[in-house]
């Protein structure tokens, strides 16, 4: 897969909308399982592909994932949504489903904004 040239704003406002419009509930083609935050949604590069030949480096979501965990099967599970490090895997093994969901629309909410601000598409927060 060749380099994914998608704005990353654009992809946060997606995700964003697809959490709020509830596509991370149970799916018909999987009803066994929970859904997996970003590999079950159409965001990832390897969406309803079992087989997941598209490696991860690929994605935008990897700018998001630290360093020390770019070489994790999923790295994206590493990625940091509260403001004292807890990851999509830290909640999977310690939170509710919608305490993840949760922290989630606040990191996303929380990049976008940044986004926003570092392009000069609105103002920054405190602000005169």
């Amino acid at each position: 897969m060749a380099q994914d040239n998608r704005d990353v704003l654009d992809v946060l406002r997606f995700e964003l909308s697809f959490l709020q419009d509830g596509g991370y509930g149970r799916s018909p083609h999987a009803t066994w399982r929970a859904p997996s935050i970003f590999e079950d949604s159409p965001t990832c590069p390897n969406f309803c592909d079992p087989a997941r030949p598209h490696p991860c480096e690929n994605c935008l979501l990897e700018q998001f994932v630290p360093q020390d965990r770019r070489d994790e099967a999923v790295p994206c599970r590493f990625i940091e949504l509260t403001a004292d490090g807890q990851s999509l895997q830290d909640f999977y093994r310690t939170a509710t489903q919608a305490d993840m969901e949760a922290a989630l629309a606040g990191w996303l909410r929380k990049q976008i904004q940044k986004i926003e601000e570092e392009r000069g598409l609105v103002p920054k927060q405190g602000a005169a």
